[in-house]
């Protein structure tokens, strides 16, 4: 089997016995597993799935976005649409310069969490060719490895002027800021309670022990808050969820979502990723959920395995992304696959100028294979959506191809 061609890609494909890893990665993993382990007897035998998911991902310098092993790309564990090639984020530009026009030259663009810079260098230079540069360029990065990674590849390939105009950032911009908050792949890897039902009542996934000291899944009573989330999805479904249906639920969508928007004015907001809508989300034939682990271009249902090596990861609920939106104060602006947001934001004019000045056949024969990888229903093209808001300008317009709001 070929590797999968992102997180996303893996919906639908068979799990993988992954290779271990090598003995400087196993005694990483140790040590974060004895820290999990301490919490968890800390906390009088269990942590919520979420905390454990959190640590996994992000504990300082041993989490998996923490750590320094490379995450992207065929090195890393997986491959995200810009580290294909310049094609998405070009057209990520061109769906945004009009909003950044419209705010001026002061204007702000946050990428929250930038990979491995890929994203960043293309999107300025394009901006730039269309003379639509924002003021500032910021990027909120947790990953102290990640952010070098960054830097270093934007002093590389960007011209000084271009690469001054960057920066990092350690929180959310809380001063008022006009201009385009824009993330790829991101809200799948927010830490997500998991729930179950159990005659009738909520339970919440935790993490315990088992007699040899490893991980194992303990359900306990669901708090106010995660149950109040359960019962409004099943208002939305029209119907309870049946016996022992288990899947994840961000009730934090909301307030991460004012988080990361901070004292943002007027401007748009632009989210990629994978996932469906609410009622494609919880279809009663998918009663594990949608969480994976990844590593090494493979999938895995064993999300508990080597803790900071592999990625963990759970769909998009897009429904309750539109909410959290529009609780923010935001106008919903559009919502489609992202094979319709690039083929009405430019693609097929992208590639046209990036086949005429390709250095030879193979390099244009990578550029459409990049078309391929990011418009197939098969590869992302339906697999991933992208949705968007807006306050004081018109973004609406992004999103004219393949609208799917009726969806939501």
């Amino acid at each position: 089997m070929a590797p999968l061609g992102a997180r996303g890609a893996a919906v639908y494909a068979v799990a993988m016995q992954t290779p271990p890893p090598d003995a400087d990665a196993l005694a990483h993993s140790a040590h974060l597993r004895r820290i999990i382990q301490e919490q968890i007897i800390a906390a009088g035998g269990a942590i919520p799935f979420s905390r454990f998911m959190e640590l996994a991902l992000y504990a300082p310098g041993l989490g998996y976005y923490s750590a320094g092993a490379a995450k992207f790309g065929a090195e890393g564990d997986f491959v995200t649409a810009p580290e294909l090639g310049p094609l998405f984020a070009a057209c990520v530009a061109d769906a945004i310069a009009p909003v950044l026009r419209q705010l001026g030259p002061d204007a702000t663009f946050v990428e929250l969490g930038g990979g491995s810079g890929a994203f960043a260098e293309v999107v300025l230079q394009r901006l730039q060719a269309l003379d639509a540069l924002p003021a500032r360029y910021a990027i909120l990065e947790p990953s102290a490895d990640l952010r070098q990674r960054q830097q270093q590849r934007l002093r590389e390939r960007l011209e000084p002027r271009l690469a001054a105009s960057v920066e990092w950032l350690d929180t959310p911009l809380q001063q008022s800021w006009d201009g385009v908050l824009f993330a790829n792949e991101v809200i799948d890897a927010l830490p997500t309670p998991r729930f179950s039902l159990r005659a009738g009542a909520v339970l919440e996934e935790h993490v315990a022990l088992d007699g040899e000291g490893n991980f194992i899944r303990s359900d306990r009573p669901a708090d106010a808050l995660l149950t109040a989330a359960v019962r409004h999805v099943e208002a939305q479904l029209e119907a309870p969820f049946a016996e022992g249906y288990r899947s994840e639920l961000l009730p934090q969508l909301p307030y991460w979502l004012q988080a990361v928007i901070g004292g943002l004015d007027r401007g748009a907001l632009l989210f990629v990723d994978y996932g469906y809508p609410r009622r494609e989300y919880y279809q009663p034939q998918r009663s594990e959920g949608t969480l994976r682990a990844f590593r090494r271009h493979r999938v895995s249902d064993d999300v508990h395995a080597w803790p900071g090596l592999q990625d963990l990861t759970a769909s998009v609920d897009f429904t309750a992304l539109a909410e959290a939106g529009h609780g923010a104060g935001f106008e919903f602006a559009g919502y489609c696959t992202q094979a319709s947001f690039l083929i009405g934001n430019g693609l097929a004019q992208r590639l046209a100028e990036a086949e005429a000045g390709a250095r030879d056949e193979a390099a244009r024969y990578r550029l459409r294979q990049e078309v391929k990888r990011l418009t197939l229903p098969q590869e992302m093209g339906e697999r991933f959506q992208a949705m968007g808001f807006q306050r004081g300008v018109e973004f609406g317009a992004a999103f004219l191809a393949g609208d799917l709001s009726w969806r939501l």
